[in-house]
C-alpha cells in the first residue's frame, strides 16, 4: 500500500533546494517513502481538530525502484548512517573542547597578571 499521509506517523518535510523527505516517524515502513506494510501495526489516524494543514506532499512520489531486496538495501544504509553517528559526535566533541581550551589560553594572555 502508498505510505499513508493520513497516519500521524507519516512526516513530509520540503527542504529549500527542493528536496523532499517523506517518512515513517516510528520506522515501520522499511520501504519508504514508496509504501507502507498492510497491514500496518503502527497506523493512527491524525487528530486534525483545530489545525491548519497545508500541502501534505511537495512533489509527486519518485518512481519505485524496481527489483528485489529495496528494503534490506535500504536498512542496510541506514545501519551504516546510524553506526557513523557516534564517530561523528565523538570528533565534534573533541573540536569543541579543543577550541574551549584555545579559547580560555587567549582569555589568560590578554588578561595577565603581572
Amino acid at each position: 500500500m502508498p505510505m499513508r499521509i493520513e497516519c500521524r506517523n507519516y512526516e513530509s518535510r520540503s527542504y529549500g533546494n527542493g528536496e523532499v523527505v517523506r517518512k515513517c516517524n516510528v520506522d515501520l515502513a522499511p520501504e519508504a517513502p514508496w509504501r507502507c506494510p498492510d497491514p500496518c501495526s503502527g497506523f493512527a489516524p491524525r487528530s486534525d481538530i483545530a489545525w491548519s494543514w497545508g500541502s501534505a506532499v511537495g512533489e509527486k512520489t519518485p518512481e519505485e525502484p524496481v527489483g528485489e531486496g529495496i528494503a534490506e538495501l535500504l536498512d542496510a544504509a541506514e545501519d551504516i548512517v546510524n553506526a557513523a553517528g557516534p564517530d561523528i559526535l565523538r570528533e565534534l566533541r573533541a573540536q569543541e573542547e579543543k577550541q574551549r581550551k584555545a579559547d580560555r589560553r587567549s582569555w589568560r594572555k590578554r588578561f595577565k597578571r603581572g
